[in-house]
């Protein structure tokens, strides 16, 4: 890794981090760039997700006032993104290089999509449910996290938004508190992720450091300015990138 990459990767992991805390979508610049500077898919994931978990964690710092989550609510939620974020995580490592690079654009076209009308299902279930979640709603709400967990151990990029949505579903309606909780199942699905890739000896340290440093900065940062920054242009350009980068893996895996 050059001096330049390694520069490049810092920006990437302070835009990103700042993406996760304030709007989700982080992984849309920091896997891209790291396969910029010349590392495989499957190890890039991995060293995304670990670099990702780190300004996580430093973004719910910043939220750690805003959790007011039930633990009836949470404990369920957190057992199964557990379960959920290991078997991703497991199924990435076993996953062939090539049948990877053919799947991503699928998984980049479905996240970016998500990402994009994500808040058109988010109000459409706010407006359907009631505020209390009752023991039904729990339950499917614990199944739909363990298939988000899946597919965030396994990849990630839209993982924040399902969990939104989810939690929308459950009555939730002030963004900060939903902020802060999605911050905690993040964590402990990127976590599970991280610990079986570091047993798998798939990760690049150098470039998961720096970009870790660039993920903290971003996401304790873009954590505190949330309530001032504009977010529909951070979305825009999250929406942009997602569809820019999604056109270029088709392009790299059908040509």
């Amino acid at each position: 890794m050059s001096g330049l990459d390694a520069l490049f990767l810092l920006f990437a992991g302070v835009l990103a981090g700042a993406i996760n805390a304030v709007a989700g979508g982080g992984s849309f610049v920091a896997f891209p760039a790291l396969l910029f500077t010349g590392l495989a898919e499957i190890p890039a994931n991995a060293t995304n997700t670990v670099a990702m978990w780190v300004g996580i964690a430093a973004s719910g710092g910043a939220y750690r006032g805003r959790l007011n989550t039930s633990r009836r609510v949470l404990i369920p939620l957190i057992l199964t993104s557990v379960a959920g974020g290991l078997a991703g995580a497991l199924l990435l490592v076993k996953t062939p290089a090539h049948t990877f690079v053919v799947i991503l654009p699928w998984l980049m076209l479905g996240a970016t999509l998500l990402f994009t009308f994500g808040r058109h299902l988010t109000g459409r279930l706010r407006s359907s449910l009631s505020r209390d979640a009752s023991n039904a709603a729990l339950a499917g709400a614990s199944c739909f996290e363990f298939l988000v967990a899946i597919y965030g151990g396994y990849f990630g990029g839209g993982m924040g938004i399902m969990n939104l949505a989810m939690f929308a579903a459950l009555g939730m309606n002030d963004i900060h508190e939903m902020n802060a909780l999605k911050v905690v199942l993040s964590g402990v699905i990127n976590g599970m992720a991280t610990i079986t890739f570091i047993a798998a000896g798939i990760i690049d340290w150098p470039r998961a450091g720096v970009m870790a440093v660039g993920a903290i900065a971003g996401g304790y940062a873009g954590a505190h300015f949330a309530q001032k920054l504009p977010q529909s242009w951070i979305r825009y350009m999250v929406v942009a990138v997602g569809f820019s980068m999604t056109i270029y893996f088709f392009a790299r895996a059908y040509r």
